[in-house]
């Protein structure tokens, strides 16, 4: 009996299935946001972004995850989870891109290739990262 269960559990490995929640960013969206393009084109390009902040200017959050799990019956594991900041200047314009995921544990922005210091807007992206991994 426990031989096949262990045969099944090991043939459910080929059948994962994949979690995708929130905004899926597309190949190459972000090389379309130019720094001092308009709200009205990021809204164009990204769409509506999944919550919207007022931190020293307004910032647009499109936050996904990404889960996978072997069965039905086993728990979702979280393989991937990112928030695309665009934020903008008074005028309304781009004035900085950030594309932030997790890299060793480190809330990281893979467009500068850095890890975001103290202030507000770490503190939130602390938050919404907190947040994903208790769905």
């Amino acid at each position: 009996m426990a031989l096949a269960c262990g045969i099944l559990l090991t043939g459910c490995g080929r059948f994962t299935e994949t979690f995708q929640r929130g905004y899926v960013l597309q190949e190459g969206a972000l090389e379309q946001i130019p720094i001092g393009a308009s709200q009205e084109q990021v809204l164009i390009v990204l769409g509506t972004p999944s919550t919207v902040a007022t931190v020293n200017g307004e910032v647009f959050y499109y936050i996904s995850q990404k889960a996978q799990r072997a069965a039905a019956f086993l728990h979702q594991e979280v393989i991937d989870q990112r928030v695309v900041a665009v934020y903008f200047d008074q005028n309304r314009q781009v004035r900085k891109l950030a594309n932030y995921g997790l890299r060793d544990g480190k809330l990281f922005d893979f467009v500068s290739q850095t890890t975001p210091t103290g202030g507000q807007d770490l503190n939130y992206l602390k938050g919404v990262f907190k947040g994903l991994t208790t769905l």
